[in-house]
């Protein structure tokens, strides 16, 4: 199964013109999804007169050199290395997730668009990354939904709780999962694989289609937020900002204490809150 491709299968029913055109549509949402996002949100203006007002309060000028030590840091720590999750757990289960769905997406397109049939031979390394991707995805998203979130470990909700905002987790873990299912009933001959094939599509449909109302496009926004933040710390234009200056990580502990201690431990549910160690 796991050395198998699914799609290469699925071409006896299914013409490839029709699993690659699919694709292409997919791209197309997303590009769609995040433009009208960005517009309908302002998200890029907003990004652009902050950078503005940060350069206008800058202390010392940051050169093109320093910015590029920048640019190579906001890329190896914050958005290959997940830095901005203080915890251990949740960083884990974010890059899991993340490294998971790149691999999926891109072996869904290098089977789909070179190996597309059975007539040609596909490398083991395609397939195998495909399920072994989708399965990162499901351990770091299940792991994140029962476990690591913030209102089901800390506040007592339940973990069935769902909120718009849940949107692409749940879209996500429903690709995977049903993806995984299918490929599973596809290589046993189970005759009804064709509905989880259909749960599958409808799924990823939903996962690229729901764009502007999922946290999809921040997977885009992340990095040139994490870059600006990183060039303001260097120009003095956040200085007054605590959570940019407060680089101890045992300073941030004693404030975060500081911070629970102020809080009603008993939120009127008679549930307990936790120290913030999930942040």
């Amino acid at each position: 199964m796991f050395t198998s491709n699914p799609f290469a299968a699925l071409s006896a029913t299914i013409s490839p013109d029709i699993m690659q055109s699919y694709i292409v549509v997919m791209i197309l949402l997303v590009v769609g999804g995040t433009l009208f996002d960005v517009i309908h949100k302002g998200s890029a203006k907003y990004f652009f007169n902050n950078w503005r007002s940060g350069r206008e309060n800058a202390e010392k000028k940051v050169g093109a050199g320093q910015k590029m030590s920048i640019a190579v840091q906001t890329v190896a720590v914050d958005v290959l290395a997940s830095g901005e999750f203080c915890n251990a757990q949740r960083r884990i289960a974010h890059l899991l997730g993340m490294y998971g769905f790149v691999a999926f997406v891109a072996a869904t397109v290098v089977m789909v668009f070179c190996y597309p049939t059975a007539a040609t031979a596909t490398p083991a390394i395609w397939p195998l990354m495909w399920h072994i991707g989708a399965l990162m995805v499901c351990i770091g998203g299940y792991w994140f939904w029962f476990y690591i979130r913030v209102d089901v470990a800390a506040e007592g909700s339940s973990p069935f709780r769902l909120m718009r905002a849940d949107l692409f987790i749940l879209s996500l873990l429903a690709c995977a999962t049903f993806g995984l299912i299918w490929s599973y009933l596809q290589f046993s001959g189970a005759s009804w694989s064709n509905i989880f094939m259909g749960l599958f599509l409808i799924a990823t449909t939903v996962l690229f289609g729901s764009i502007p109302w999922s946290k999809f496009s921040h997977m885009f926004f992340k990095p040139a937020a994490a870059f600006e933040k990183r060039v303001s710390k260097a120009d003095g234009s956040a200085a007054n900002l605590p959570t940019l200056t407060r680089d101890d990580p045992e300073q941030q502990k004693r404030h975060s204490m500081e911070l629970l201690e102020d809080a009603p431990m008993d939120m009127g549910l008679g549930i307990k809150r936790e120290a913030p160690n999930h942040y």
